[in-house]
């Protein structure tokens, strides 16, 4: 697939003329990370842009303080540019969220004036809570991407290429929290009469740790107790946050029995009673469409980033994967040259606050608008995108059921 030449300058021109205050936005968002469910002045910020330029605002959609939707044109096809921008505790923008952010918005900006001519409805809908909570299922369980054709965001990495999008995926995760429940005694003076529910967590993490000698490739896990008490008394409770994470769903689901088995262990050797709760929606692998990608292909390469080969799987999750089941979806991973670490460090961080960091913000902005221009104007990439997102949208199980 080519992107028409004229076409690509074209939207290279419109975006130009929006870049600067997309700029100071996503400078602006690095420069005040807020985490999960809080990115009330994110969201106004990325609200007040759109709403600027002509988008229709809902504030605070689908129960979600810090969601929104910004609607422009009345188009046959609807597209939707995913905006996160949710950082993470103590790091900030150790995930690229403020250029997420600013990609997203500068592509609809680019977009804005064609969209009568392509027949388009574009959405720009902002998505909290993708480090922890898993914001876009809640907006999936709660309808918000209903009727919507086509999603995509793209993401940064440290990797510093630009990859072949076909092909890449990410694991799927679930998170829950394990609270033992014993009885609790003093140390010294009546010990036997107690139940330590430590005792029950410390089994549980001696079994998981047995496990791993057991666990498949590309299978992860990970178990963090919240330790609490003093030395003379017997704890009566104690919790572990755990998740574990795999390539596949049928993986996940084998991987996750076993390590409620080595939880159940710790209840069974101690007699501690055992609660399970599923503290955030699962995160699902991500389909990237083909079609999509194709397009982001050509749209990079005809920029200057030349594609090296695919990044296969990424060893993180994204709740994007969800979105990804459901609609056909695109979120490439391109690096920031010159970039090195990994994601979620302060090091990656402060790549998100580069130039070269920016620079791959103006083009990702540029080649998500080309997405959607190129599909939007092929009458039978439309017809397959839309077909494509009727058998998705076929009634499926939550992903956020528990488990």
């Amino acid at each position: 697939m080519t992107v028409d030449d004229a076409a690509l300058t074209a939207l290279t021109t419109a975006y130009a003329s929006h870049r600067a205050p997309v700029r100071a936005l996503a400078r602006a968002l690095h420069a005040d990370p807020e985490t999960a469910f809080e990115e009330h002045r994110a969201h106004d910020r990325c609200a007040d842009l759109l709403e600027q330029a002509g988008f229709t605002l809902e504030r605070g959609i689908a129960e979600l303080p810090t969601a929104f939707r910004a609607t422009a044109g009345s188009g046959s096809l609807v597209a939707a540019l995913c905006v996160e921008y949710d950082a993470l505790p103590e790091i900030g923008h150790g995930c690229g969220h403020n250029l997420i952010a600013g990609a997203s918005l500068g592509a609809a900006l680019a977009l804005r004036e064609q969209l009568a001519a392509l027949d388009v409805t574009l959405q720009v809908i902002g998505t909290p809570a993708e480090e922890h909570g898993g914001g876009k299922q809640l907006l999936l369980d709660r309808g918000v991407f209903e009727g919507v054709h086509l999603a995509l965001m793209a993401h940064p990495t440290p990797h510093t290429d630009t990859y072949d999008v076909l092909g890449s995926t990410s694991q799927a995760v679930g998170r829950w929290r394990a609270t033992y429940t014993g009885r609790g005694a003093h140390a010294a003076a009546n010990p036997t009469e107690g139940i330590n529910a430590n005792d029950a967590a410390v089994v549980a993490q001696v079994a998981a740790g047995l496990l791993r000698q057991r666990m498949h490739d590309g299978q992860r896990l990970a178990l963090v107790p919240q330790q609490s008490g003093i030395t003379n008394i017997i704890p009566e409770t104690a919790i572990i946050d755990l998740e574990c994470r795999a390539l596949t769903m049928p993986a996940f689901e084998e991987l996750r029995r076993q390590v409620f088995a080595c939880l159940e262990a710790g209840a069974v050797a101690t007699g501690a009673a055992l609660e399970i709760t599923t503290t955030e929606p699962i995160y699902e692998p991500l389909l990237q469409d083909a079609l999509l990608g194709a397009a982001w292909n050509a749209a990079m390469q005809q920029l200057g980033r030349p594609l090296e080969g695919s990044l296969g799987i990424m060893a993180a999750s994204t709740d994007m994967g969800n979105v990804s089941q459901r609609v056909p979806s695109l979120h490439p991973f391109v690096g920031i040259t010159g970039a090195g670490g990994a994601l979620h460090t302060r090091e990656f961080a402060a790549h998100a606050d580069s130039e070269e960091g920016y620079r791959l913000m103006d083009d990702a902005a540029i080649a998500l608008a080309a997405v959607i221009r190129d599909i939007a104007a092929e009458p039978a990439s439309r017809a397959v995108l839309r077909d494509r997102a009727a058998q998705l949208a076929e009634p499926v199980q939550g992903a956020s059921a528990p488990l």
